[in-house]
């Protein structure tokens, strides 16, 4: 990987790459400009079109009310996805700490095994972990008369 980068510099490849992006980069840039335009002068004709068919002050009302609505409607989209996404992300996070957990204890398993204490020290926290384990099976709340 790491020989393909440093080949890629050396030929130059890497600052053709860097040429093309940018190349394409301003042309979406421009594209997205005069698709904007567009836009607004269609906004326009149907403004003019529904105050000739509505009247002026009926036709940018209901127009601005519904671009209000469509922002309020974003807005509430973004406000849901984003409370999912950031849940996601707290599930994600603790996944890797597990992940990471396990993976520091599958280390120091060998060094803790090669002496008598050590054999001890892990005997301890898998007991502590069946005894909670009766604990919370035996401490459920009961569950509720349905009559």
């Amino acid at each position: 990987m790491l020989a393909s980068l440093i080949a890629g510099l050396a030929t130059g490849e890497t600052l053709a790459a860097l040429r093309r992006a940018k190349r394409a980069a301003i042309a979406y840039l421009l594209a997205g400009i005069l698709a904007a335009f567009g836009i607004v002068f269609l906004l326009v004709a149907a403004t003019i079109w529904a105050s000739q068919r509505y009247g002026a002050i009926h036709a940018t009302l209901g127009i601005g009310g519904a671009f209000v609505a469509l922002a309020v409607v974003i807005v509430l989209v973004h406000k849901m996805t984003s409370r999912v996404r950031a849940k996601a992300a707290v599930r994600q996070r603790n996944r890797d700490f597990a992940k990471a957990a396990v993976a520091a204890g599958i280390a120091v398993a060998p060094a803790l095994l090669s002496g008598r204490a050590g054999k001890a020290a892990l005997l301890a926290p898998a007991i502590a972990a069946v005894a909670y384990a009766i604990y919370r099976e035996n401490s459920k709340p009961p569950a509720p008369d349905r009559e």
